[in-house]
This record gives structure tokens, sequence and C-alpha cells, in this order.
């Protein structure tokens, strides 16, 4: 019995080890609850429909898979080949036996590495292929979301979904995946070499087996927890950082640099104690995968030692030098599948992680979609009818309430009233960015909603009060990458606008760089090039909010005489503080309260003496005001 005292000792600090972890896995279990956590995809789901990029690829896995198990072939012979070369050298050595089991090795050596080779590069190719496909399915769905759920979800976010998270899953498809293919052949080719070379031997590195499986379910749910937080404040940072930047210098304007870096500063801390946390877990298990490792060679040197020291059976089966080579040989290369596992649970962990957060992302159905049974606008008068239209963005607040109004094809019609009367919100809700609670909205008399939302915005025209350039060009902000358009349709744009007397100023024309949000440019060239932008893709409705806002007076004429020009070419919806701007409009409908209460042309509204005259007069008297005292 003293003889196997080792062995049990062995056992012991296993055992013990296997329940302290046990015992802290029920715990942080118990406490899931209390935590807050909320409920999460099971991974089962999640490869689910992770197989969908998977699929059109099959052939070059199997490929893979193919190479794979040739490569696989060095860890099951290797071992093999020096156990030869051990009993030769222990029996009657001959160098020429020497020299044709090295050259084996050798040549098994470099199968395996030109196997690994291709593996690696079939994998990376497949791999860029299926993030381009997940990355354009993600930014595809964000294109579907309404206005209203854009709004809920903040830009860093987004930026992470498909920048940050597709990357975590490429790593999963390229390595971890494939690895983990390898590392179970790798485990069932060695066992049986084992079991073929000493079944005893094999038997009891079996024992080690479960206690791995134990230690390896338990670091599952420890990591996955810690790769959530890593992820979230990672999220957070990014979010941060896109609202932050972009708001840098109002930041500097209102000295608030300390303020900001403060809640940086905690959201930086909360991001580093995550990583601390995750650096743990994995810091704690792979030594223990080591130590169990370490077990189980100690156990084989033991047994297999005293064997050939007393040359006494161990367990029915003798056992000499060459099996004890081979056998620890085998023993890395079993166990090295599994530790290697517990590196690669950083990467299937965060992918895990980055899935689940895609995968919410795209179960987000959209607000606003097609009818089964909507249609294609072909042509459009530019008739356009309020039918007794109610709207709010949150429940119960109305924004309009029972509002109701008709504009004639080719009308111009402007929208009146102070701030938050819903002015704007009626000419989004024309282009169905948001959909209405009640009553109903027509274009031509048909009930915007059975009208495809792309037919529907094709025919719309928005010239919006913060004009949002992208980097690129003039030319490619006017043209939208549509390459239909000519220069020659886009210089007859710009000229239609009076955009080209400041275009043609500029030392590259229309190939003039925007740089972000068209920084570069004043808010009236902007504007201007807004207008071009509309004017070149024709639009059968426009809709213009608050375009002079903030405009200086020279500017402000080039807009006016846009106006007018652009007056003429078909329905046009106005929304503006300055009067001036729309005293020729056909109709000008006034609202307080989310409710119409005057309607007529400027003469009309002037006459009656009501709201509109009142708000005249007020402006004109400011505007002489401000004159005088110039």
């Amino acid at each position: 019995m003293r003889e196997y005292f080792p062995l049990i000792l062995v056992g012991a600090i296993i055992g013990t080890l296997t329940l302290i972890f046990s015992l802290a896995f029920l715990f942080i279990k118990d406490k899931k609850t209390e935590m807050g956590f909320e409920r999460y995809m099971k991974d089962s789901e999640i490869c689910r429909r992770m197989g969908k990029y998977i699929k059109p690829f099959i052939p070059s896995f199997v490929l893979v898979l193919f190479i794979m198990f040739v490569a696989v072939g060095y860890d099951i012979v290797s071992p093999l080949i020096i156990k030869r070369i051990e009993e030769m050298i222990e029996g009657k050595f001959e160098m020429s036996s020497l020299l044709i089991y090295v050259g084996v090795y050798a040549l098994v050596l470099i199968i395996s590495l030109v196997c690994t080779y291709f593996q690696a590069i079939i994998l990376q190719r497949t791999g860029q292929k299926m993030l381009s496909s997940i990355r354009e399915d993600v930014f595809t769905h964000i294109e579907s979301l309404s206005h209203a759920q854009l709004n809920s979800i903040p830009t860093g976010k987004l930026v992470t979904r498909v920048a940050n998270d597709t990357n975590a899953i490429s790593v999963m498809f390229t390595s971890v995946i494939v690895n983990l293919v390898k590392n179970v052949f790798i485990v069932i080719g060695v066992f049986v070499a084992m079991l073929l070379l000493n079944y005893m031997l094999a038997l009891m590195i079996l024992c080690f087996v479960p206690f791995i499986v134990i230690l390896s379910v338990i670091f599952r749910k420890f990591s996955r927890r810690a790769y959530r937080k890593v992820k979230e404040g990672t999220t957070d940072i990014n979010t941060y950082l896109s609202e932050n930047l972009s708001g840098m210098k109002i930041t500097q304007i209102f000295n608030r640099e300390e303020k900001k870096e403060e809640e940086f500063e905690e959201k930086n801390r909360k991001l580093e104690w995550a990583k601390h946390k995750q650096i743990f877990v994995f810091g704690v298990f792979r030594p223990s995968i080591y130590m169990i490792y370490i077990c189980s060679i100690l156990c084989l040197l033991y047994l297999g030692g005293k064997s050939v020291i007393t040359e006494r059976e161990i367990f029915g089966q003798v056992i000499n030098g060459g099996v004890i080579v081979a056998f620890y040989m085998y023993i890395q290369k079993f166990f090295n599948p599994i530790q290697n596992l517990a590196e690669q649970f950083n990467q299937l962990q965060s992918a895990f992680a980055s899935a689940e957060k895609i995968f919410t992302l795209m179960d987000m159905k959209p607000d606003i979609v097609d009818a089964p049974d909507a249609i294609e606008l072909e042509d459009v008068r530019g008739e356009i009818e309020f039918r007794d239209v109610w709207f709010s963005y949150i429940p119960d607040e109305w924004i309009l309430k029972g509002v109701s109004f008709k504009v004639e094809a080719k009308q111009t019609v402007a929208f009146v009233g102070s701030t938050g009367s819903g002015k704007t919100t009626i000419l989004s809700l024309i282009c169905r960015n948001y959909d209405i609670q009640k009553g109903q909205i027509l274009v031509d008399g048909i009930d915007i909603r059975k009208i495809k939302i792309s037919s529907l915005r094709r025919h719309f025209g928005q010239m919006l009060q913060d004009v949002f350039l992208f980097s690129g060009t003039i030319r490619s902000n006017i043209v939208l990458r549509d390459d239909s358009i000519t220069d020659d349709e886009v210089n007859e744009a710009t000229r239609y606008v009076n955009a080209n007397h400041f275009i043609e100023r500029l030392g590259k024309g229309l190939d003039e760089e925007v740089r972000e949000r068209g920084n570069n440019f004043s808010l009236g060239q902007r504007q201007l090039l807004s207008f071009a932008r509309t004017i070149v893709h024709k639009p059968a409705v426009m809709i213009l909010d608050e375009a002079t806002a903030n405009i200086d007076t020279e500017t402000e004429l080039l807009i006016q005489d846009s106006l007018l020009k652009m007056m003429n070419i078909g329905t046009m919806l106005i929304v503006a503080h300055r009067l001036s701007t729309i005293q020729h409009a056909d109709k000008i409908i006034v609202l307080s309260h989310g409710e119409i209460i005057e309607e007529g042309n400027h003469n009309e509204l002037l006459r009656k003496k009501g709201r509109y005259y009142g708000l005249y007069r007020l402006q004109f008297e400011k505007e002489a005001l401000t004159k005088n005292m110039n």
C-alpha cells in the first residue's frame, strides 16, 4: 500500500482543487440573479446562426480538414519513431538504422509544416470572405432601421458592432474552430496510439481527463462572464469617444476638458478592471491544467521507472525505456491541445460575446417596413394630403393633434410656428421616417403605407438645416455615388442653385476635397451643395427645413434666389423662421402646439391680423432695429 502513496497524494491534490473550483462555480451561479445578469443566447443558438456564414465555404473547410488530418499524422507517428530509436540504442545500435529513422522523422516533419502552411492560407482567405459577408449583413440591417431606432442606439455602439465584434468572429472562423477540430483529432489519435502501445498506462492517463473536463466547464462560465464585461466596457468607451470627439469644440469652448477627462477616466477604469478579472480567470485556469499535466508525468515516471528498475510488471504489463519515452511525448501531445484550448478560450469567449451582440442587433425588427401589398410609384404629381393625423414620439405625448391639410401638385406650401409646434415632424412623416398613430397621409391619393419606402423616398428631395457632407469630393457629395449622373448634369445643378459661384473659386472645382462633415466649408456653402444634391436627383417633391437659419445676408440672397427657381420645378414644402423666405409661397400653414390655427397665403394671413400677422410684425421690427443698430 505504501508504494502507491504518491499516487494517492496526487489524486488528493487534484480532487481538492476540483472541489474548490466547483464550490466557487456554484456560488457564482446562485448569485447570478442577485447580480442582475440579463439572459443571453445559448451557445447552440449562436453556432446555428453562424452556420449560415459557414455554409457557402464548406468545400474550403473540408479541404482544410483533410490537410489537417495529414498534419496530425506527425503528432501520432513522431513518438513511435523516437520509441524505436530509444529501443535501438538500448539494444543493438546500427548507424544506418538511426539515419533511416532520422530521415523518416524529418520527412514527416516537413509534410506537417507544408500542410500547416496551406491550412493557414486557405483559412485566412476564407475567413476574410466570411468577415466581409457578416459586416455587409450588419451594415445593411442598420440601414433598414427607422429614425427612431437609430436615435435610440449610440453611434459608437454601432461602430463597435460592425468593426470590433465582427473581427472577433473572424478570428473564431480562421483559428479557434479549426484548431478545436485539430485538437480533437490529436487527442483521439494520441489516445488510440497509447492504447495500442500500453493500454494500462493509457487508462491511467485517462483518469486525469475528467478533472480537466470539469475545470474546463467551470472556466467556460467564468471566462464568458469576464469577456462580456470586457465587451461592454469596450462598447462604452467607443460610444463615449464617438460622441465627445465629435463635440470636442464645444468642450473646449466651455472649458470642460477636466470634467470630460474625469468621465473618460472612470469608463477607462471600468474597462481596466474588467480586463484584470479576465486575466485573473485565465491565470488561474492555465496553471491548474498545467498542474494536472505535471501530475500525469510524475505518475508515468514513478510507475514506469519502478517497472524498469525492478523489472517487474506494472498493471500486468512490462514497461521498457522506449515505452516511457513514447508515453512522455504522447502525454505532452495529449495535454497540449487541452492547454491550447485554455488559451483559445480567450478568443472563443470573445467571439461568442461579440456574436451575441451582433445577433441581438440583427434581431431588432425595423419599425417601418413595406406592407405585403406595397406598390412602386413610377411617377409622382406631388399632391399631398394629411387626414386627421395624430403623432407622438413618446406614447400619449402628442406632437400632432388631428392635423388635416392638402397640398396641390406644383404648389409651394410653408409651415410656420414656434419651436415644438410640429413643423419638422410633418416633413419627417411625409417621407415616412416615422409612422403615425392615427389618420392618413396620402401622396397622389395613395396612402403612403401602401407605397414601398424606397419608391416613396426616391421621389422626395430633403434639404435639412444641418447639412451632412461625407468625406470625399464635392462631386461625390452631390451625386452620392450615382454613376448615372454626368458632370454636365452636376454643373447644371450647381449653376441653377448658385453654388457655382464658390465652386469655381476653388482650386480643384468639383474635385475639391470635402473633409469630415464638410467642416472646410461654411454653413451657406454646405446648404447650397445640399440644394445641388437635391436638384441633380430630380425629385417630384422638395422638402426644405430651416435652410436660411444662421446664414449670412449675402448667402441668404443666393439661397432665396435658388428657392424661387426651385419653386418652379415641383411641389415644395418649406419650414422657415425667416418669414421673408416664404412670402412667395402659394399657401402658409400656421401651427401651434400640434394644431393648425391659420391657413392662407402671405397677404391673406396679414389681412386676418392673427398669429401670422403678429409673427411677421415682430420679425419686421426686430430686423429694422438690427439694421438701425448697425
